[in-house]
């Protein structure tokens, strides 16, 4: 059997990525490393981690591609969920979030917004299904 456990991101500041996760949807901290290197976070069943681009060049040898503002974003979302996503959006970009899209009605009822984490990293954030 293989669980999803977790994903991680690659980012310049742990303890910075985990604040404005912290605040921005009000997570909680499971723990950071006392080298600040890594971080975890209580998100549910899968959890959001952080790695210092320092730590996943050591374990990556031959590189890998960086997640900014300036360019696009990964074709890759974190998808969170939330009752009120118009709120959830504002208080995002309240804490340093960029917006990309507005909040709008999919044809099956679902409300959908994107926006980037201050890594670059594109961010869904939607009502159930």
């Amino acid at each position: 059997m293989v669980k999803f456990g977790y994903t991680i991101l690659y980012v310049d500041n742990v303890e910075n990525s985990i604040a404005f996760y912290e605040n921005a949807f009000g997570f909680s901290r499971k723990f950071v490393t006392p080298e600040n290197d890594y971080g975890e976070l209580i998100t549910g069943e899968t959890t959001i981690s952080f790695a210092s681009k320092k730590l996943a060049n050591q374990n990556l040898k031959e590189g890998f591609l960086e997640s900014n503002l300036t360019n696009k974003p990964f074709g890759i979302e974190i998808g969170l969920i939330t009752d009120d996503v118009p709120e959830t959006v504002q208080k995002a970009t309240s804490f340093g979030a960029v917006l990309v899209a507005e909040p709008i009605e999919k044809p099956w009822g679902q409300i959908v917004a994107y926006v980037r984490d201050p890594d670059g990293f594109l961010v869904e954030i939607c009502t159930e299904i």
